[in-house]
């Protein structure tokens, strides 16, 4: 077992928006809040958390890249990139860090797109469609992960 302390927690394109973007959808909370909550949640279990947000593809590799050295696992809402990249499905592959993701809304109802994920078949854990409150679920599950108390 990974004797770090620290989850990454990745937000990709677009979540820099939440609590202005499509606030029917997505709600009022902003990332800082999303941060927060997810904070606070590995806090209950003794981890801290390492954010990133990036539009760009590279700087969320990078990250995940680093994450090996010094982090136990991956909170992740990859946003679009979900439906469309191959190569963040790798670096999480890659890692082989226990990974949790994450969606705000519920994608299995929404459009047909985005029903696909390249992220799935690599997350230990699924969280979707539970708002902002999400990560504090995925955060949850993915310490018992961690702790090797849950399956995934």
């Amino acid at each position: 077992m990974n004797t770090a302390r620290r989850l990454l927690l990745v937000n990709g394109p677009n979540l820099n928006l939440l609590g202005v973007r499509e606030p029917d959808l997505y709600g009022t909370a902003t990332l800082a809040d999303v941060e927060r909550i997810a904070t606070d949640a590995a806090a209950r279990h003794g981890f801290e958390v390492r954010a990133v947000q990036s539009s760009h593809e590279g700087v969320l590799l990078d990250a995940i890249h680093a994450a090996r050295q010094d982090c136990a696992g991956i909170v992740i809402n990859p946003g679009g990139l979900t439906h469309t990249s191959v190569i963040l499905r790798d670096a999480l592959s890659g890692v082989a860090l226990p990974v949790a993701e994450v969606h705000i809304s519920d994608v299995n109802a929404r459009e047909e797109f985005r029903r696909f994920s390249y992220v799935a078949d690599v997350a230990a854990v699924h969280v979707i469609g539970e708002g902002v409150q999400g990560y504090a679920t995925a955060v949850d599950l993915l310490v018992d992960v961690i702790a090797g108390r849950a399956e995934g």
